[in-house]
Order: structure tokens, then sequence, then C-alpha cells
């Protein structure tokens, strides 16, 4: 059986001390920001300046679509990502995951604590050994990496949704947890429950029964805490609802009450959200699901989202 999942990278030094206040900080870039280095006659240079433009001068970040042997997991057979799938992977990325941060708490939010690096791939990172597929990486805080770009569709928001913008969030959560712990008492809601190694077995109803929003999310603590967060962040009511119906209705041998338990976890998380990080994760996810309407009705030319957005900026500004 095949099964997707995310694994997050974590560096050693990371697990003993977090990235220090001085890096955190939006200073002077740790990037070239002399756009003397672009090529105006090359043919990519009109995405390159507005990767430029969007991502190093606005977040100090640097959005890699050229695959880099150096930065590459070499125990894959990986492909790079098309130049095609590249521009639409980078503006879904800044009107879904960028832009939404700067609405609900600010381009600093993400400037101090965003990734300094995301770097597109375009295969998947397949282990036959397992039958698992890694969706995602953040090594360190600093560095994610986007797998199976390739087979991005702009015009299917649960596509997107299971094999791209779960795992941006889900891999941006364990970034804010590693700076910001989350409560101890959540890793004692499941204590005992977790299954590092066959995680993968669990079917939906198996998982959901358990008190697992995921199979994934059954690994260990810091996984269910994660995709809790964002499951929720990017699931409609009606398959958020689904997996509480599915906790509920479906036994399992322990006796425990899934639904009651993933109520539960939620609760914890988003209290840490707000408390921790001043983030409503509910107003959040309003315009995450906003948004992606908006993406699937501009599905063909994904520059229009940018238009819109820059119209209700301006009608807002005038209504002040």
């Amino acid at each position: 059986m095949k099964t997707t999942i995310k694994i997050t990278t974590l560096l050693l030094m990371l697990s003993l001390s977090v990235v220090s206040c001085k890096d955190d900080e939006f200073e002077e870039s740790i990037f070239d920001t002399n756009i003397g280095y672009l090529d105006p006659n090359s043919y990519t240079y009109e995405f390159d300046k507005w990767l430029y433009d969007n991502y190093i001068v606005d977040y100090n970040l640097d959005f890699r679509y050229r695959m880099q042997d150096v930065g590459s997991n070499l125990d894959y057979n990986l492909v790079p990502v098309t130049y095609e799938k590249a521009q639409q992977m980078a503006k879904l990325v800044k009107y879904l995951w960028f832009d939404v941060y700067e609405t609900k708490v600010g381009k600093q939010f993400l400037r101090d604590n965003g990734p300094r690096i995301i770097h597109l791939i375009g295969s998947s990172a397949y282990n036959p050994d397992s039958g698992t597929e890694i969706l995602g990486t953040a090594e360190g805080g600093l560095k994610v990496t986007l797998y199976r770009c390739n087979k991005l569709n702009p015009k299917s928001v649960d596509d997107m949704n299971e094999y791209y913008f779960k795992t941006m969030h889900h891999e941006f959560s364990h970034i804010l947890h590693q700076k910001k712990s989350y409560p101890t008492e959540f890793n004692l809601l499941s204590a005992g429950k977790y299954n590092p190694k066959t995680w993968q077995d669990w079917s939906d109803d198996e998982a959901n029964s358990l008190g697992f929003v995921t199979n994934y999310a059954g690994s260990e603590a810091r996984e269910d805490f994660v995709e809790v967060i964002a499951n929720r962040l990017v699931l409609s009511d009606d398959q958020w609802n689904a997996i509480l119906t599915r906790a509920e209705n479906t036994p399992n041998e322990e006796g425990i009450k899934g639904k009651e338990l993933i109520l539960q976890k939620y609760e914890i998380a988003k209290k840490w959200l707000a408390e921790s990080w001043n983030i409503d994760i509910e107003a959040m996810r309003a315009e995450i699901l906003e948004r992606q309407n908006n993406v699937i009705i501009h599905a063909d030319n994904l520059d229009d989202l940018f238009q819109d957005q820059a119209a209700d900026n301006n009608n807002d500004n005038q209504d002040k």
C-alpha cells in the first residue's frame, strides 16, 4: 500500500536551541539583493524579477526552482520542477500562504518567523521499501522543500491541499512550535497510542476513531499537533465534519472517544496559537477557504488573483 506522508527533518542544533532573536529580525538580507545579478535577456527574467520583488525583497526568502544537487536529497531519484509549474507554485504559495499571514497577522510575522528558503522539486521522493511518499521537509526552521510539484493542479483544491498546502501549514507549524513550545498536556492525550512504525497501515476510519485527524498524526505527538492545525486550516466544513463523524461512529477496541479527543486537541492548538502567536486560527481559516475559491476561479491565469487583491486593498483604503 502506498501512503503519502509529510516528514520533517530537524537539525540537531535546533533541537538544542532555537534560532537566536537576532536571526529572526528582518535586517539586511542574507541573499543577493542587487538586482543586477538578474539577466534581462534571460528567458526567465520576468519570473526571476517577480520572485526577487515578492520574496527576496519582501521576506528575505530565496524561492528556488532550479534544482540544486547540494540542496537536494540524493537518496531519491529526483527531477526538477518545470518552469510552468514553478511559476504556478510560486504564485500560489504567495497567495495562499504568505498573503494570508500578511492579512491576518502582518507581513512582519513571516519576516521574523518564516523560512529563508523554499525549494521546489518536480518529482516525488518515493520510498519503495515502505511504500511511502515524502511531500515536504522543513530543515532547521530555515528551509522548506516541496516535492511532486510537476503534478500541481490549480483547478483542484483537494489536490492542492493534500499534496502541497496542508504540507506547508504542517511544516510551518513545526517551525513555530520549535520557537515556542506547545503545552505538554497535549502529549498526554494519546500517550501510549502512537504508532511510529506502522501508522501507515491505519485506515482513515481507524485513525480518526483513535483521536487522530490523519493516520500520520498517529505517528508521534508533535506530528499529531501540527496535523490538527494544518487540517483545520485547509479543510472545508464538510471535510472536517467527515473526520469527526468517522471518529464518532467507528468503534475501536481501546474504548477511545475519537471525536471528543480530536476536538480536545484542537482546542489546545487553537489556544496556543492565540496566546503564543496572536493567531486566530478560525479567522485565518476563513481567509484561506475564501482564497481557495478564488484560485479555482482564476486557475487559468493566476496573475488575476493579485490584480483582484490589489483592487480589494484599494477599496479598503478608500473606505477608511
